[in-house]
């Protein structure tokens, strides 16, 4: 029997390591998963080495995180928690929230796959340093999302919406 090479030490993964931890059943949906996984490796690109972890989980994870990290006691859609070392390949975790997501999916004429996958690459984004609290950075974070989610035909998340009466986007 032939003895099998070592692996190298120095050898650098191709595509970024993406961990989707499940905790709320109601995520399992086969199509929703894809496209999650599609929008982190797209949000990553350029970021061969890099490793994070997406956590789907329903409100009441989401609250507790909320309330722990933000000081905020409600659900909300996403949280990203960056990794404490910048120089690792470990860039840290996301959250999304189920209930939330749906809502706001249903609210703002969206499919909740669609805008499920922005969230993903917002928190990437977060994740890589971008931020959206002064108007510049805002407009950057925006048109990094709004190309990302183009690559993955899903239509600009900040464009003017025209409501019907009943209140769904036309």
């Amino acid at each position: 029997m032939k003895a099998q090479p070592a692996p190298r030490a120095s050898a650098r993964r191709k595509h970024p390591a993406i961990s989707v931890v499940v905790e709320d059943s109601r995520w399992r949906e086969d199509s929703v998963l894809r496209l999650i996984r599609r929008a982190a490796r797209l949000a990553l690109q350029g970021e061969a080495a890099a490793s994070v972890t997406i956590l789907l989980a329903g409100d009441a994870k989401m609250r507790a995180l909320n309330a722990s990290f933000r000081r905020k006691d409600k659900p909300t859609n996403v949280l990203s928690f960056p990794s404490a070392s910048p120089d690792e390949p470990y860039l840290g975790d996301i959250a999304l929230g189920r209930g939330v997501v749906a809502r706001e999916a249903r609210t703002q004429g969206k499919s909740f796959a669609a805008h499920a996958a922005h969230l993903v690459i917002h928190g990437i984004l977060h994740l890589t340093g971008h931020d959206h609290e002064k108007a510049n950075d805002a407009r950057v974070m925006e048109a990094l999302e709004t190309a990302l989610l183009a690559k993955l035909a899903i239509a600009d998340p900040y464009a003017p919406r025209h409501y019907t009466r009943r209140g769904k986007a036309a």
